[in-house]
């Protein structure tokens, strides 16, 4: 009778089910904890190695001449034990990672990526965070990386779009310092603005005659990447927002919501350089959304000219101090790294100048 019973709750669907979920989540959890202990230890263990490397090449000055012969002798004892995965140039590589991160082991990776279980970080975003030189920049992907989940193909997207240095460019010298150790904190407008914005996954030609609405449908066409290159907490609203003004009709380019402010994000593109015109329409908008749509307990409206060409001076003089409306240059192309961290370098010198 008691085996009957048994049987009969068995034979119920929402058991089976919910044993179902519970054993499906199970195994994905611990296939996680496997995956992610395993690429821990072998980060350790290329660490180790790099370490047992230069103290080998540092017993004395001859030593340290014979680097090379170090490395393929120890590859080749290596491979032949275990055969692929200890080539000279992995080696190498671990050699660099030790003395890359050796100063501030404690401090770095393995207790940020420690914090945040989802992410596994892979040698592979070692092998591209320690081809950046610059140390303050090499902290900020850091950072961002271990925050947002980066895979190693966002990470070397990011990079080669040079987004430290055009975060940078719309920031003081605090701000410059904060994104070194803290990484892109979102607290105000100017937070969210890049210089430029770079939409070279579109596709488009430099050179080609397209219209603002070519431009708009590539971008929401695009719009997972889009949204990264925005940034972080962006929801995306509409294309081509109508609102009614006194029997006239308006149309916002594209609306997007962020939820870390908590505000409105109205984006208007311009195919052409930035007039005067423009920045008073935008105005418009942005008074609007603040009158009529944006809550009580929501953050004033942010608007954003993403156009061909600006000119600070122009958008400087048209806009009041206190306007929440921003230009932004963008780029069909990935930007030349050398000159956005020339321009860096004079922006800061000019910011060191006035302090």
């Amino acid at each position: 009778m008691g085996e009957n019973n048994n049987f009969a709750i068995i034979e119920n669907d929402s058991e089976i089910e919910k044993l179902c979920v519970d054993s499906v989540e199970l195994i994905h959890y611990a296939r996680a904890v496997v995956v992610k202990h395993v690429n821990i230890i072998q980060i350790m263990t290329y660490y180790a190695l790099g370490r047992w490397i230069v103290e080998t090449q540092q017993m004395g000055e001859r030593r340290a001449k014979y680097g090379s012969k170090v490395i393929n002798k120890l590859s080749e004892k290596l491979q032949k034990e275990f055969g692929k995965g200890f080539s000279a140039d992995t080696l190498k590589n671990a050699r660099k990672f030790y003395l890359t991160y050796k100063d501030r082991i404690s401090e770095t990776m393995f207790s940020l990526f420690e914090k945040n279980p989802p992410f596994i970080v892979s040698w592979s975003h070692y092998l591209q965070l320690m081809g950046i030189e610059n140390i303050d920049e090499r902290n900020f992907y850091e950072i961002e990386t271990a925050k947002a989940g980066w895979g190693v193909r966002t990470l070397q997207r990011q990079y080669n779009s040079s987004l430290y240095e055009r975060l940078a460019l719309s920031r003081d010298k605090e701000g410059i310092m904060r994104l070194a150790t803290e990484g892109n904190v979102i607290e105000k407008p100017e937070d969210i603005i890049k210089q430029p914005t770079v939409l070279e996954f579109l596709g488009m030609e430099e050179k080609s005659r397209y219209s603002e609405t070519d431009l708009e449908t590539a971008l929401i066409n695009k719009l997972q990447k889009f949204l990264l290159e925005l940034g972080k907490g962006y929801l995306f609203e509409a294309r081509q927002k109508r609102f009614t003004f006194e029997e006239d009709n308006y149309y916002v380019d594209l609306v997007f919501y962020n939820r870390l402010l908590r505000c409105y994000v109205l984006i208007d593109l311009k195919v052409d350089k930035l007039t005067h015109q423009d920045i008073g329409q935008m105005q418009m908008y942005v008074n609007y959304y603040d009158r009529y749509e944006k809550l009580e307990d929501e953050n004033p409206t942010i608007g954003i000219l993403l156009c061909k060409e600006k000119n600070d001076a122009l958008v400087e003089i048209t806009l009041p101090e206190d306007a929440n409306i921003y230009a932004s240059e963008y780029k069909l192309y990935l930007p030349d790294k050398k000159l956005l961290r020339q321009k860096l370098k004079e922006w800061i010198e000019e910011e060191e100048e006035t302090t």
